[in-house]
């Protein structure tokens, strides 16, 4: 990473969810999608972590002892549940209104998260690291997702896991995450995703591998509308999808 890449941010991006902010908590807000799609993305998330670090998921605290990044944190719907499972947590947000709505509903949880407004890049530059790093719904607002990815992979120890999840770009997913979405169930305020930024699975592996980690497993995230709800799908990539990643170095 040169030093002259200090961050990936794209602004344009970022006042989007800074617009929004203060709805994070909201479960039937603008961010009723994540909060819908919440609890298959911990599943996910705990079932890679403790199969990666060996850890037993009944356990009353099994991430204790991981430092965790969630980059891209919003309000800290999953640096909240990583916190109360036992793991240290860094919770980075390119928008600065974020971070204070997430510092003030982790005090009022009870939780000691390290809220920062910082892009990945500069957490890389000043030498942090952490066992695992979420970056959940990121990549396709980044200005750079190489670049972006490159920083992620430099944040990790080695053998250090990122989680990574983000939108395919196919005629479904305009139809879901877009059209459906933002226009149809107007679950998302219009222009909340562009869709020609999204990225095709094949596309996030080759990026993933360029830079410089190893892809250990890639599921999807599937939307029911007849029973509304989600699952995870080890075929159906086809809108929302999620990959694991180790550093091997």
């Amino acid at each position: 990473m040169s030093a002259m890449q200090t961050n990936t941010i794209d602004p344009e991006e970022v006042a989007k969810f800074e617009a929004m902010a203060a709805e994070w908590w909201d479960p039937n807000g603008k961010f009723k999608p994540l909060h819908q799609m919440n609890p298959v993305r911990l599943e996910y998330i705990v079932s890679q972590i403790c199969t990666t670090f060996g850890r037993d998921p009944e356990s009353a605290a099994p991430l204790k002892g991981l430092r965790l990044l969630d980059i891209g944190c919003g309000g800290g719907l999953l640096s909240e549940p990583m916190a109360r499972l036992g793991a240290t947590v860094v919770g980075a947000d390119a928008a600065a209104g974020n971070i204070p709505v997430a510092q003030v509903h982790a005090k009022q949880s009870g939780l000691d998260i390290d809220y920062r407004n910082t892009p990945a890049e500069a957490l890389a530059e000043a030498g942090e690291k952490f066992d695992v790093v979420l970056n959940m719904e990121v990549v396709e607002h980044v200005s750079d997702p190489l670049a972006f990815l490159t920083a992620c992979r430099q944040l990790l120890k080695p053998g250090g896991l990122m989680v990574c999840s983000t939108l395919n770009r196919n005629p479904k997913s305009y139809a879901m995450a877009i059209f459906g979405a933002e226009v149809i169930m107007r679950w998302l305020p219009r222009g909340t995703h562009d869709w020609n930024k999204f990225i095709t699975p094949d596309e996030l592996s080759e990026l993933i591998a360029n830079a410089g980690l190893e892809l250990i497993d890639k599921k999807g995230f599937v939307f029911n509308p007849l029973q509304w709800s989600w699952s995870i799908s080890d075929r159906d990539l086809s809108v929302n999808y999620v990959t694991a990643a180790i550093n091997p170095n």
